[in-house]
């Protein structure tokens, strides 16, 4: 029903998407938590593991992929968290006597978010989270062409990489975590996955978090989802049949060698103190 809603115009598909919304709402209370979490990263492809999970008979997917309730939401003048736990549990389906289905959503900024660990923990505490994670090199390349593209970076590449931590001063100091700069200018701090996931292990437990290598999942998908599957307690051997990556937009413009040397020298010690951390050598 979902796909059909979408092929609809705008004219005729809001009412629905508004009638379908009020309903969720007025039914929240009968819905269910979600089952597990997958928290990031950004540019990670987080929304092709999502349309691949969505496929399991015995996982259910929230109604829009990425609810953004623990981070507030990225809009700086709505705080979603504020709307509280049946404004989010609006977001899945309705619970059913004897059913099996796991429930899940996908915010790629959760990872990133220190707020989000404790409220996820306070909420969902035995919740199970999937950290998706892309060599930073490449994640923060793509998130600059991704940011110049929608408008929000005037820079050019090296001159932003460069000056993130003048950027991001002012708002780290107040921990405003919704201003544009943390939303839109953190190329590199993003990349340091090592210290978002210690944040998450304050709370909860090393067999609560799965953390994946994202060229693993678009290399041998079947054998990564299997991994995924048997984390969640689902049939692993079922083989998922659409595997086409989802929202995966190429770098076309040609990057200086000079830009991912210093990005290279930026991260290998982070990156290493992630492989020490997780026990797994990603080859960054």
């Amino acid at each position: 029903m979902p796909s059909i809603i979408n092929r609809l115009p705008d004219f005729a598909r809001e009412p629905i998407e508004k009638m379908s919304w009020n309903f969720r709402k007025t039914t929240a209370s009968k819905r269910v938590k979600p089952d597990f979490i997958i928290i990031g990263a950004q540019k990670a492809g987080t929304t092709s593991l999502f349309y691949y999970l969505s496929q399991h008979p015995h996982l259910k997917p929230s109604f829009k992929k990425e609810v953004h309730y623990f981070d507030g939401g990225l809009n700086p003048d709505v705080e979603t968290f504020k709307k509280g736990d049946l404004w989010y549990r609006a977001h899945f389906h309705l619970k059913g006597p004897g059913s099996n289905h796991k429930a899940f959503e996908a915010s790629p900024s959760y990872i990133f978010n220190p707020n989000v660990p404790e409220r996820i923990s306070e909420y969902v505490p035995g919740v199970k989270l999937i950290a998706l994670l892309r060599d930073p090199v490449e994640r923060a390349l793509s998130q600059y062409f991704h940011e110049k593209r929608l408008g929000f970076e005037y820079l050019p590449l090296m001159e932003a990489v460069i000056n993130e931590e003048k950027r991001l001063n002012s708002v780290l100091e107040i921990k405003d975590y919704k201003s544009e700069a943390y939303i839109h200018y953190t190329y590199k701090k993003r990349g340091l996955y090592k210290e978002q996931l210690e944040r998450y292990l304050k709370y909860f437990p090393s067999s609560h978090i799965l953390t994946l290598k994202s060229n693993d999942l678009f290399k041998k998908p079947q054998a990564t989802l299997a991994k995924v599957f048997d984390f969640l307690g689902v049939d692993s051997d079922l083989k998922i049949k659409d595997i086409r990556p989802r929202k995966v937009a190429g770098n076309k413009t040609e990057v200086d060698s000079i830009v991912r040397n210093y990005l290279k020298d930026y991260f290998k010690s982070h990156n290493e103190d992630l492989y020490d951390l997780i026990g797994e050598d990603f080859g960054w």
